[in-house]
């Protein structure tokens, strides 16, 4: 639904809370977090066989700093304003 100003005859776009840089930033922080998610799937241990590659550097220290940079970016995106375009 647009409204048309009377005076000469152009359109106005409606706002919206997010504009295109918005949802591509949350795009790519979302696409980090998965990617730290997957940097910490492995091989598990079980009762019958230790896996030492549970605390490797990996997953134990790359894995939750790349989430946690995606989950900033998320953040970030969620609270950038905007531009207005006039």
């Amino acid at each position: 639904m647009k409204q048309t100003d009377t005076n000469n005859g152009v359109e106005d776009k409606r706002k919206f809370a997010f504009d295109k840089t918005n949802y591509v930033m949350l795009a790519i922080g979302v696409a980090v977090v998965i990617i730290g998610f997957l940097l910490m799937v492995g091989p598990n241990s079980s009762e019958t066989h230790y896996e030492p590659d549970i605390f490797s550097f990996r997953r134990i220290k790359v894995a939750p700093v790349v989430c946690l940079l995606g989950y900033l970016s998320i953040i970030f995106a969620i609270l950038r304003k905007p531009k207005d375009d006039k």
